[in-house]
Protein backbone atom coordinates (compact mmCIF):
# COMPACT_ATOMS: atom_id res chain seq x y z
CA UNK A 1 0.00 0.00 0.00
CA UNK A 2 1.61 3.03 -0.82
CA UNK A 3 2.26 6.27 1.04
CA UNK A 4 -1.00 8.77 0.96
CA UNK A 5 -3.66 6.20 0.48
CA UNK A 6 -6.81 7.84 -0.24
CA UNK A 7 -10.41 7.45 -0.14
CA UNK A 8 -10.26 7.68 -3.38
CA UNK A 9 -7.48 5.27 -4.17
CA UNK A 10 -9.48 2.72 -2.09
CA UNK A 11 -12.47 2.72 -4.34
CA UNK A 12 -10.40 2.59 -7.08
CA UNK A 13 -9.14 -0.71 -5.78
CA UNK A 14 -12.54 -1.81 -4.40
CA UNK A 15 -15.36 -0.92 -6.23
CA UNK A 16 -17.37 -4.06 -5.61
CA UNK A 17 -18.24 -6.82 -3.85
CA UNK A 18 -16.54 -8.71 -6.29
CA UNK A 19 -12.91 -7.13 -5.75
CA UNK A 20 -12.86 -7.13 -2.41
CA UNK A 21 -13.89 -11.32 -2.62
CA UNK A 22 -11.19 -11.11 -5.51
CA UNK A 23 -8.64 -9.83 -2.74
CA UNK A 24 -9.88 -11.91 -0.19
CA UNK A 25 -9.10 -15.04 -2.38
CA UNK A 26 -5.73 -14.00 -2.89
CA UNK A 27 -4.98 -13.29 0.64
CA UNK A 28 -5.83 -16.48 1.44
CA UNK A 29 -4.51 -18.99 -1.05
CA UNK A 30 -2.20 -16.87 -3.21
CA UNK A 31 -2.66 -16.17 -6.93
CA UNK A 32 -2.91 -20.10 -7.58
CA UNK A 33 -4.04 -22.40 -5.27
CA UNK A 34 -3.38 -26.34 -4.76
CA UNK A 35 -7.17 -27.78 -5.01
CA UNK A 36 -7.95 -28.83 -1.17
CA UNK A 37 -9.81 -31.96 -2.88
CA UNK A 38 -7.95 -32.59 -6.17
CA UNK A 39 -4.43 -31.18 -5.45
CA UNK A 40 -4.41 -30.36 -9.05
CA UNK A 41 -2.69 -26.39 -8.98
CA UNK A 42 -4.54 -23.09 -10.46
CA UNK A 43 -7.78 -23.51 -12.36
CA UNK A 44 -10.38 -21.60 -10.76
CA UNK A 45 -13.45 -19.70 -11.78
CA UNK A 46 -15.82 -17.55 -9.68
CA UNK A 47 -19.52 -18.77 -8.96
CA UNK A 48 -22.05 -16.37 -10.15
CA UNK A 49 -24.80 -17.24 -7.71
CA UNK A 50 -22.78 -17.84 -4.13
CA UNK A 51 -19.19 -15.87 -2.89
CA UNK A 52 -17.23 -18.57 -3.68
CA UNK A 53 -14.79 -19.96 -6.47
CA UNK A 54 -14.32 -23.41 -7.95
CA UNK A 55 -11.93 -25.61 -8.83
CA UNK A 56 -11.85 -26.40 -13.16
CA UNK A 57 -10.55 -29.80 -12.88
CA UNK A 58 -12.78 -31.53 -9.99
CA UNK A 59 -15.62 -28.64 -9.40
CA UNK A 60 -14.77 -28.40 -5.88
CA UNK A 61 -15.94 -25.17 -4.40
CA UNK A 62 -13.48 -22.54 -2.45
CA UNK A 63 -15.11 -20.34 0.00
CA UNK A 64 -12.80 -17.56 1.20
CA UNK A 65 -14.94 -15.95 3.52
CA UNK A 66 -15.02 -18.79 5.66
CA UNK A 67 -13.48 -18.60 9.16
CA UNK A 68 -13.63 -14.53 9.01
CA UNK A 69 -16.07 -12.23 10.42
CA UNK A 70 -17.42 -12.15 6.74
CA UNK A 71 -18.59 -15.37 6.71
CA UNK A 72 -22.30 -15.09 8.26
CA UNK A 73 -22.10 -11.16 7.81
CA UNK A 74 -24.76 -9.94 6.18
CA UNK A 75 -23.02 -6.45 5.72
CA UNK A 76 -21.38 -6.51 1.99
CA UNK A 77 -17.91 -6.96 1.97
CA UNK A 78 -16.67 -4.03 0.36
CA UNK A 79 -18.69 -2.03 3.73
CA UNK A 80 -16.47 -4.19 5.98
CA UNK A 81 -13.11 -3.20 3.73
CA UNK A 82 -14.18 0.12 4.13
CA UNK A 83 -14.41 0.07 7.80
CA UNK A 84 -10.78 -1.33 7.90
CA UNK A 85 -9.78 1.22 5.76
CA UNK A 86 -10.97 3.79 8.67
CA UNK A 87 -9.80 1.98 11.30
CA UNK A 88 -6.20 2.13 9.82
CA UNK A 89 -6.27 5.62 8.60
CA UNK A 90 -7.57 7.07 11.69
CA UNK A 91 -5.21 8.35 14.58
CA UNK A 92 -7.52 8.43 17.23
CA UNK A 93 -9.99 5.01 16.33
CA UNK A 94 -13.44 5.02 14.95
CA UNK A 95 -16.79 5.24 17.07
CA UNK A 96 -19.57 2.98 15.86
CA UNK A 97 -21.32 5.69 15.45
CA UNK A 98 -18.94 6.83 12.81
CA UNK A 99 -19.40 3.57 11.18
CA UNK A 100 -22.80 3.68 11.08
CA UNK A 101 -23.24 6.95 9.72
CA UNK A 102 -20.31 6.57 7.03
CA UNK A 103 -21.49 2.70 6.03
CA UNK A 104 -25.54 3.42 6.59
CA UNK A 105 -25.83 0.16 8.71
CA UNK A 106 -27.22 0.01 12.42
CA UNK A 107 -25.91 0.94 15.48
CA UNK A 108 -25.58 -2.52 16.36
CA UNK A 109 -24.14 -4.04 13.10
CA UNK A 110 -21.63 -0.97 13.67
CA UNK A 111 -20.79 -1.90 16.99
CA UNK A 112 -19.69 -5.54 16.14
CA UNK A 113 -17.92 -4.93 13.27
CA UNK A 114 -15.85 -2.46 15.38
CA UNK A 115 -15.36 -5.03 17.69
CA UNK A 116 -14.76 -7.89 15.08
CA UNK A 117 -11.68 -5.29 13.53
CA UNK A 118 -10.31 -4.70 17.22
CA UNK A 119 -9.59 -8.19 18.26
CA UNK A 120 -7.79 -8.73 14.65
CA UNK A 121 -5.71 -5.78 14.91
CA UNK A 122 -4.35 -7.49 18.17
CA UNK A 123 -4.18 -10.39 16.53
CA UNK A 124 -2.40 -9.23 13.64
CA UNK A 125 0.30 -6.56 16.43
CA UNK A 126 1.10 -10.48 18.44
CA UNK A 127 2.99 -10.09 21.38
CA UNK A 128 6.92 -10.60 20.65
CA UNK A 129 9.15 -10.71 23.65
CA UNK A 130 10.86 -6.87 24.56
CA UNK A 131 14.37 -6.35 25.07
CA UNK A 132 16.63 -3.14 25.29
CA UNK A 133 15.69 -0.47 27.27
CA UNK A 134 11.52 -1.21 28.51
CA UNK A 135 9.50 1.27 30.64
CA UNK A 136 6.64 -0.05 33.10
CA UNK A 137 4.26 1.99 33.96
CA UNK A 138 0.56 0.79 35.02
CA UNK A 139 -2.46 3.70 34.96
CA UNK A 140 -6.39 3.27 35.44
CA UNK A 141 -8.75 4.00 32.91
CA UNK A 142 -12.64 4.89 32.43
CA UNK A 143 -14.88 4.63 35.94
CA UNK A 144 -17.11 7.31 36.70
CA UNK A 145 -16.73 10.55 38.88
CA UNK A 146 -18.83 10.36 41.87
CA UNK A 147 -18.83 12.85 44.89
CA UNK A 148 -16.32 14.76 43.09
CA UNK A 149 -13.71 12.32 43.26
CA UNK A 150 -11.47 11.58 40.31
CA UNK A 151 -8.23 10.07 39.37
CA UNK A 152 -7.13 6.61 40.52
CA UNK A 153 -9.55 7.07 43.28
CA UNK A 154 -12.61 7.83 41.65
CA UNK A 155 -15.10 3.86 41.15
CA UNK A 156 -15.27 1.53 38.59
CA UNK A 157 -11.16 2.42 36.90
CA UNK A 158 -9.54 -0.44 34.97
CA UNK A 159 -6.08 -0.93 35.76
CA UNK A 160 -3.76 -1.19 32.93
CA UNK A 161 -0.19 -2.46 33.25
CA UNK A 162 1.82 -1.56 30.44
CA UNK A 163 5.60 -2.43 28.76
CA UNK A 164 7.10 -0.67 26.40
CA UNK A 165 10.36 -1.30 24.53
CA UNK A 166 12.36 2.14 23.23
CA UNK A 167 11.89 2.51 19.58
CA UNK A 168 10.24 -0.61 19.40
CA UNK A 169 6.67 -2.19 20.32
CA UNK A 170 4.18 -1.32 23.19
CA UNK A 171 2.48 -4.44 24.88
CA UNK A 172 -0.83 -4.06 27.52
CA UNK A 173 -2.43 -6.29 29.69
CA UNK A 174 -5.78 -5.52 31.83
CA UNK A 175 -4.26 -6.53 35.69
CA UNK A 176 -6.68 -6.95 38.70
CA UNK A 177 -4.35 -5.45 40.72
CA UNK A 178 -0.68 -3.70 40.66
CA UNK A 179 0.42 -6.12 43.27
CA UNK A 180 4.06 -7.48 43.19
CA UNK A 181 3.10 -10.89 41.82
CA UNK A 182 1.10 -9.18 39.37
CA UNK A 183 3.50 -7.26 37.39
CA UNK A 184 6.63 -9.40 38.21
CA UNK A 185 4.52 -12.47 36.37
CA UNK A 186 3.63 -10.07 33.09
CA UNK A 187 7.65 -8.81 33.32
CA UNK A 188 8.86 -11.97 33.42
CA UNK A 189 6.59 -13.69 30.99
CA UNK A 190 7.08 -10.71 28.10
CA UNK A 191 10.30 -9.21 28.68
CA UNK A 192 13.91 -10.91 28.30
CA UNK A 193 16.35 -11.37 31.33
CA UNK A 194 19.05 -9.04 31.27
CA UNK A 195 16.65 -6.31 30.23
CA UNK A 196 17.14 -2.67 31.45
CA UNK A 197 13.85 -1.66 32.67
CA UNK A 198 13.21 1.95 33.93
CA UNK A 199 9.89 2.56 36.07
CA UNK A 200 8.91 4.60 38.74
CA UNK A 201 8.66 4.21 42.79
CA UNK A 202 5.93 1.81 43.18
CA UNK A 203 6.95 -0.97 45.37
CA UNK A 204 5.62 -3.88 43.33
CA UNK A 205 8.56 -3.12 41.09
CA UNK A 206 10.97 -3.21 44.16
CA UNK A 207 12.80 -6.85 43.27
CA UNK A 208 13.48 -6.58 39.86
CA UNK A 209 17.09 -6.96 40.26
CA UNK A 210 16.48 -10.34 41.84
CA UNK A 211 14.28 -11.59 38.38
CA UNK A 212 17.63 -10.82 36.52
CA UNK A 213 16.88 -7.20 35.21
CA UNK A 214 18.92 -4.23 35.38
CA UNK A 215 16.55 -1.97 37.11
CA UNK A 216 16.71 1.46 37.93
CA UNK A 217 13.12 4.14 39.31
CA UNK A 218 12.14 7.66 38.83
CA UNK A 219 10.56 9.44 42.22
CA UNK A 220 7.81 11.02 40.94
CA UNK A 221 6.67 12.03 44.62
CA UNK A 222 9.61 14.19 44.62
CA UNK A 223 9.30 15.66 41.20
CA UNK A 224 12.00 13.75 39.69
CA UNK A 225 11.11 12.46 35.97
CA UNK A 226 14.23 12.11 34.28
CA UNK A 227 17.77 10.55 35.93
CA UNK A 228 20.30 9.82 33.28
CA UNK A 229 18.29 6.81 30.76
CA UNK A 230 16.12 6.30 33.46
CA UNK A 231 12.39 8.06 32.68
CA UNK A 232 8.64 6.53 31.90
CA UNK A 233 8.00 9.14 29.16
CA UNK A 234 7.71 6.63 26.46
CA UNK A 235 5.05 4.91 28.31
CA UNK A 236 3.19 7.26 30.34
CA UNK A 237 3.00 9.34 26.64
CA UNK A 238 1.23 5.92 25.20
CA UNK A 239 -1.29 6.06 28.19
CA UNK A 240 -2.03 9.52 27.19
CA UNK A 241 -2.78 9.24 23.94
CA UNK A 242 -5.35 6.28 24.80
CA UNK A 243 -7.18 8.13 27.19
CA UNK A 244 -7.23 11.48 24.85
CA UNK A 245 -8.89 9.37 22.28
CA UNK A 246 -10.93 7.66 24.70
CA UNK A 247 -12.46 10.53 25.89
CA UNK A 248 -12.45 12.69 22.55
CA UNK A 249 -13.61 10.01 20.32
CA UNK A 250 -14.94 7.21 22.20
CA UNK A 251 -16.27 9.05 25.26
CA UNK A 252 -16.61 6.04 27.44
CA UNK A 253 -15.07 2.38 27.66
CA UNK A 254 -15.74 -0.27 29.76
CA UNK A 255 -13.29 -2.45 31.40
CA UNK A 256 -15.37 -5.72 29.81
CA UNK A 257 -14.34 -4.44 26.43
CA UNK A 258 -11.00 -2.56 27.42
CA UNK A 259 -8.41 -4.81 26.29
CA UNK A 260 -10.28 -5.03 22.51
CA UNK A 261 -9.25 -1.42 22.79
CA UNK A 262 -5.92 -1.32 23.97
CA UNK A 263 -5.36 -4.49 21.38
CA UNK A 264 -6.14 -1.47 18.48
CA UNK A 265 -4.51 1.17 20.04
CA UNK A 266 -1.15 -1.30 20.64
CA UNK A 267 -1.52 -2.06 16.33
CA UNK A 268 -1.58 1.81 15.78
CA UNK A 269 1.53 2.38 17.58
CA UNK A 270 3.60 -0.42 16.84
CA UNK A 271 3.39 -0.01 13.05
CA UNK A 272 4.02 3.94 14.00
CA UNK A 273 6.95 3.71 11.68
CA UNK A 274 4.95 2.24 8.75
CA UNK A 275 1.50 3.80 8.74
CA UNK A 276 0.98 3.06 4.93
CA UNK A 277 1.19 -0.85 5.90
CA UNK A 278 -1.68 -0.70 8.33
CA UNK A 279 -4.59 -1.67 5.90
CA UNK A 280 -2.65 -3.87 3.89
CA UNK A 281 -1.57 -5.34 6.92
CA UNK A 282 -4.96 -5.99 8.24
CA UNK A 283 -6.57 -7.03 5.22
CA UNK A 284 -4.17 -10.03 5.20
CA UNK A 285 -4.69 -11.03 8.39
CA UNK A 286 -8.08 -12.68 6.99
Amino acid sequence: MAKGYTVQDFYKQFPDDDACLNHLMRVCYGETLDCPKCGRNGGVHRLRNEPAFACQWCGNHIHPMVGTPFEKSHTPLQKWFYAMYLFTTSRHGVPAKELQRQLGITYKTAWRMAHELRKYMAGVDGDDDLSGHVEVDETYIGGKRSGGKRGRGAPGKTIVFGMLEREGDVMTRVVPNVRRATLEAAIAEHVIAGTSISSDELHSYGHLDRLGYMHRAVRHATEQWVDGETHTNGIEGFWSQIKRSIRGTHIHVSGKHLSKYLGEFEFRYNMRKQPELMFSRLLASF
